[in-house]
């Protein structure tokens, strides 16, 4: 795990604004919440249809937010991201936070029967998210400060049979960004990666919780004070990391009936 950061005394960073690629998001909107306690600032709020965030854009002016754009962003053109972050720095100037919180959870038994599905969940969840961490990356390394929020999930650590095509996608994306978390130490810019299990939110709506559920804000809560530590990862609850530290070793006949 990436070490603590020096002389990082709250979750905002050393200054600039707060972006949120996934503007609807519960978690994102909780973090950036929790941010504003930390230090109010401008936020950027990044989504498909972005004039259609006004309930969104009142929640974190409630929080303390200087200020709010709405930036039109498409996760899945991936083209299309290095131009939303010129237009964010134009519009704002400096990155402190920038929060990746978009992804879809997907239907497994329709992706194992359409290759389409598969590869629109596994193109959201891992193809958009490197590309738009590897622009942020450029961004904040010529700013030279600046720190980057990315959900993983338990979900990847040891794919199941029951979610594949989703975990397999996290998966990737928890390796691409543990190298990225790597690349970036002595660049002033840092990477949080955040592991949460099963989330009780929209995008679960209709499943059973899994053992050790949580919530969108307990997410968030734990991520702001990851920030604050300067931390390189968390698991969302903690104990899921003993936890899964121990089912990597239960044998594949075991852990392919594993539910969700």
């Amino acid at each position: 795990m990436p070490g603590k950061l020096m002389g990082v005394t709250d979750a905002a960073g050393e200054g600039g604004a707060v972006l949120l690629f996934g503007g609807r998001s519960e978690i994102g909107l909780a973090v950036v919440r929790g941010l504003m306690a930390d230090r109010p600032r401008p936020v950027v709020l990044a989504a498909r249809r972005a004039d259609e965030l006004a309930a969104e854009e009142r929640l974190v002016r409630a929080a303390g937010a200087t200020d709010v754009h709405r930036v039109e962003f498409d996760a899945d053109d991936v083209t299309a991201h290095r131009k939303v972050l010129d237009e964010v720095t134009s519009t704002v100037g400096e990155i402190g936070v920038a929060i990746l919180a978009f992804g879809v959870l997907g239907d497994q038994a329709k992706a194992e029967q359409d290759a389409a599905h598969a590869l629109s969940v596994v193109h959201t969840d891992y193809t958009a998210q490197v590309g738009l961490l590897s622009e942020l990356a450029t961004t904040l390394r010529r700013q030279g400060h600046g720190r980057i929020v990315a959900f993983s999930s338990v979900a990847g650590v040891r794919v199941r049979r029951a979610n594949y095509v989703y975990g397999s996608a996290k998966a990737g994306l928890d390796g691409f960004a543990s190298g990225l978390s790597d690349a970036l130490v002595g660049s002033g810019v840092s990477l949080l990666l955040v592991r949460p299990g099963f989330v009780i939110g929209r995008m679960t709506e209709g499943m059973s919780p899994a053992p050790f559920s949580s919530t969108p804000e307990q997410v968030a809560e734990a991520t702001v004070r990851a920030l604050r530590a300067g931390r390189g990862e968390v698991w969302v609850p903690a104990v899921l990391r003993p936890v899964f530290a121990l089912l990597r070793l239960l044998p594949r006949s075991i852990w392919r009936r594993m539910p969700r």
